[in-house]
C-alpha cells in the first residue's frame, strides 16, 4: 500500500476519533435544551426523518473537508509560492507566513472569523441563485431541521464555500493554529443555529446568529428563505438589507419546493447533476 492511502486512512481515524465524542456531547446538550425550549414542539431529533442521511453527512463532511483543505494548501503552496518539498511545506504552514502571521494569535482568530463570515455571506447568497441553487438545495431539503442537519452539504457547495474560504485565508498567511479554537467554535455554532430552539438572545440577536435567526432562513422563500444569509454575524444581513426577525413569530415550515430531492445521501449527491 502506498503512503497516500495510508495517510488518508490515518486522517479518517483521527477525524472519527474527534467527531465521535463531539457528537455525543452535542447530542446530550441539544436533547436537554430542546426539551425545555423547543422552537417547534414535536418528535425529538433522534426520530426525525432522514436521520441516517444526516448522520452519514455528519461524519463524511469533516473527513472530506480535511482531505480537501490539505490537498488544496499543498497545491496552492506549489503554484503560488513554488514550494514542493514536504519539510518546507510543513515549515511554511506551521505558524502561518507573511505579515498576518506576525499578529497575535487571538487577533488572527478574530480576523479569520470576521473575514470568512463576510466571504461566506456573499457565497451563500450566490448559492441561492442561478445554477448554484441545485447544490445548496440539498442543505435546505431537511424538513425536520435540527442540530444534526448542520452538516448536510453537497460536496460542490462545501468546496466552493467553506473549504475555499478556509484555504484562501490560510494561503494569505493566517496561522493554521487558529483552527484549534475556531474549528470547535464553528462546529458548535453551526449545530446551535440549526438546533430546534426558540432562542433569539434578545438584543444580542444583532451580534450573533441564533437558532430562530437561522431557522427563518430554512423556510420557503416567501416566508424568509431568502433572508438571514450570515453564518455567524448578522451584521452582514443588517448592512445589506437581508435581515429578518419578525416580532412575536417563530418559523415552523422547512424544506424546499422541489419534492424530487431524494432522501438518501447517494441520491442527494447525484441529484444536482440530473436536473
Amino acid at each position: 500500500m502506498s503512503s497516500l492511502p495510508l495517510e488518508v486512512v490515518e486522517m479518517f481515524g483521527q477525524t472519527i476519533a474527534k467527531v465521535v465524542p463531539i457528537t455525543i456531547v452535542l447530542a446530550l446538550i441539544f436533547s436537554l435544551l430542546t426539551h425545555f425550549w423547543a422552537c417547534n414542539p414535536g418528535k425529538p431529533w433522534w426520530r426525525k426523518r432522514e436521520l441516517i442521511t444526516d448522520i452519514i453527512y455528519w461524519f463524511f463532511v469533516p473527513l472530506l473537508g480535511r482531505v480537501a483543505r490539505v490537498g488544496l494548501l499543498v497545491i496552492g503552496a506549489g503554484v503560488i509560492f513554488k514550494i514542493h518539498d514536504a519539510d518546507q511545506l510543513i515549515a511554511f504552514y506551521d505558524n502561518g507566513h507573511g505579515p498576518l502571521s506576525e499578529l497575535p494569535l487571538w487577533l488572527q482568530g478574530i480576523l479569520f472569523l470576521v473575514l470568512s463570515d463576510f466571504m461566506l455571506y456573499w457565497l451563500h447568497r450566490m448559492f441561492h441563485g442561478g445554477g448554484f441553487w441545485k447544490y445548496h438545495a440539498i442543505h435546505h431539503s431537511s424538513e425536520d431541521l435540527d442540530w444534526i442537519s448542520a452538516a448536510r452539504f453537497h460536496p460542490v457547495n462545501l468546496f466552493l464555500g467553506t473549504i475555499a474560504v478556509d484555504v484562501i485565508l490560510l494561503l494569505a498567511g493566517i496561522s493554521p493554529n487558529v483552527m484549534l479554537w475556531v474549528g470547535p467554535f464553528n462546529t458548535f455554532h453551526s449545530a446551535f443555529v440549526h438546533a430546534n430552539l426558540n432562542w433569539t438572545l434578545g438584543p444580542f440577536r444583532y451580534v450573533l446568529a441564533t437558532p430562530v435567526f437561522h431557522r427563518w432562513h430554512h423556510t420557503l422563500p416567501d416566508q424568509g428563505g431568502d433572508t438571514n444569509f450570515a453564518g455567524t454575524f448578522p451584521v452582514w444581513d443588517i448592512l445589506f438589507g437581508t435581515f429578518r426577525m419578525p416580532e412575536g413569530a417563530l418559523p415552523d415550515n422547512y424544506g424546499v419546493d422541489d419534492q424530487k430531492i431524494p432522501s438518501e445521501i447517494g441520491g442527494q449527491l447525484a441529484h444536482p447533476f440530473r436536473v
